[in-house]
C-alpha cells in the first residue's frame, strides 16, 4: 500500500521531510487519527515497526486501524 496524492491519486515521493506530488506539484505531511475517538495519533516507531499511540484513548493502536490522512503544506511566498 503506497501514499498517494490525496487530489489525483498518484503516488506521493518522499521529498526532505514532507511526501510531494509531482503532479499536482503540492507537499503534505502525513498524519494518524484515531479511528475511535478522531484525536491525533502520535507515532512511535521500533526496530522497523511503526504503532501508535492515542493520548486520548490511552491506547496503543496499530497501524491498520490508524486513519490516514495527508495534510496540504503552503508554501510561504
Amino acid at each position: 500500500m503506497g501514499n498517494h496524492c490525496p487530489d489525483c491519486e498518484r503516488d506521493l515521493v518522499w521529498d526532505n521531510g514532507t511526501y510531494r506530488c509531482e503532479t499536482c506539484e503540492k507537499s503534505f505531511v502525513k498524519q494518524a487519527f484515531c479511528a475511535t475517538c478522531d484525536a491525533l495519533l502520535e507515532k512511535l516507531q521500533a526496530c522497523g515497526a511503526t504503532s501508535y499511540f492515542c493520548n486520548s484513548c490511552n491506547e496503543l493502536k496499530s497501524k491498520s486501524s490508524a486513519r490516514i490522512y495527508f495534510e496540504e503544506q503552503k508554501t510561504v511566498s
